[in-house]
This record gives C-alpha cells, structure tokens and sequence, in this order.
C-alpha cells in the first residue's frame, strides 16, 4: 500500500509532469495537436482528452469516499462521466484549463490523506455500471500509474512530431536520506 508521502510525491509529480507536457505540446501548430497519428486515442490532443477524463471519472469518484474530502468539495454532486473519451476541449488551451483545475484537486486531496483513508475501501461504479469495492490506496496507485502510462504515449507522439518533452524521472522528486 502506498504511504500518505508517496501519494504527495505522486501528486506532485503528476502536476509537474503535465506541466511539462502541455508546455511542450504549446510548442506544436494547432493543426499538429489535433492529426490522427494512429495513437490509441489517435492524436496528441486526443490522449491529453482522455487524461482529463479518466481523471476526472476518478475524482467524482473519490469526492464520494467516506472521508469527504474537502479539497474535492465541489466534485462531490457532480455527475459522474460515462466516456473515456468525454471531449473536454477541442484545443489545448481549453483541454489546459480543464487539467490545471483537475491538479490542484489532486494536489489538495493527497494534502488531506491519512493513513487510514488509504485503508479505507472506496465503492465505485465502472463507466459500464459495474461495481466494486477496492482498498482507496491501491486505487489511488492504480489512478497515478494511468496517469503516467498516457503521459508517456503523449510524449512519444511529441518526440515522433521533433519536440522534447525534458526530464520524466520520477527519482528528481525522491529526497535523499
């Protein structure tokens, strides 16, 4: 199970790492951003979309954990979204807007955790109406690592159109001891 220091550590990872990748991203033509180049989700902005939605389907989610999170408050009432490809922008400074409001939820929701949250189980719907009931700390491990599985495809698809994305080691955050 993950400690409450690991889930800050990811948490604040993520945020960086998609910092990263929509400063790269802005470095390609609108045109570049939205062109099928036969990823999953086919284009670059395609995979950034479905970023937004899969964190967004899990923070509706975990806005329901008994905890009552406050940092996810205003998701609590939310409907929850059904598609893994709900459209949240068609170009990437509306799709940005979407995601830096989606980072500061996880980051002030890994700054609420406690150990005993991360025991706690969370019950959830799939998007295809299944339900289960998992322990939230491996849930929320499970959360981070689709994060960082799409965040690698995006920027392979950048590195193939010529833009580096920098740096991508999660050890630059680890503290040394």
């Amino acid at each position: 199970m993950p400690t409450v220091q690991d889930c800050l550590l990811l948490a604040a990872y993520n945020a960086d790492m998609n910092r990263k990748l929509y400063d790269a991203a802005a470095r390609l033509p609108a045109q570049q951003l939205g062109a099928d180049r036969g990823a999953f989700f086919g284009s670059l902005l395609g995979t950034m979309n479905h970023l937004v939605a899969g964190d967004t389907i899990w923070l509706t989610r975990f806005a329901r954990h008994p905890a009552a999170f406050t940092a996810l408050a205003e998701l609590r009432e939310a409907p929850i979204p059904t598609s893994l490809t709900q459209n949240y922008g068609d170009d990437l400074p509306t799709l940005q807007a979407h995601r830096t409001r989606l980072d500061g939820f996880i980051t002030g929701l890994a700054a609420e955790l406690t150990t005993a949250h991360l025991d706690t189980p969370l019950t959830y719907r799939s998007t295809r109406g299944v339900e289960y009931r998992k322990r939230f700390g491996s849930v929320l491990l499970h959360f981070f690592n689709h994060q960082t599985h799409h965040r690698g495809q995006a920027s392979t698809l950048l590195t193939q159109a010529g833009i580096d994305i920098g740096v991508t080691d999660l050890l630059l955050l680890v503290d040394d001891v």
